[in-house]
């Protein structure tokens, strides 16, 4: 298992934004920062938080942030093959979405 806190050290580093500054858009202190830094297992809540502050996609270092369903298709696919992978899981999120658009305006008829 990866060290989520050195991942996360390293990012914010990485960002140049002051660790002060992201510790008081998410009311901590620094300290509690360099506790966080020491840390093999750092909330996922926590990794999307700085993540979204930081501007940083943590998903690649840390696998079990990605549901194993989006995994990318393997490096050595052409590149074709890639478009074609993510146009079809685009095209399955809509029908998914469509189908729940359908059940809800179906229990908004029963209710009428």
């Amino acid at each position: 298992m990866e060290h989520r806190g050195e991942i996360i050290k390293n990012a914010i580093y990485q960002s140049g934004m002051p660790i002060s500054a992201i510790a008081k858009l998410m009311g901590k202190s620094r300290r509690w920062f360099y506790q966080m830094f020491e840390q093999k297992n750092v909330s996922i809540e926590t990794i999307l938080t700085i993540g979204k502050i930081i501007h940083y996609d943590f998903t690649k270092e840390i696998k079990e942030m990605y549901p194993k369903t989006l995994q990318e298709p393997p490096e050595e696919y052409p590149e074709e093959k890639k478009v074609d992978y993510w146009k079809m899981k685009y095209i399955h999120l809509l029908e998914e979405y469509n189908a729940a658009l359908k059940q809800v305006q179906n229990l908004s008829k029963d209710k009428s």
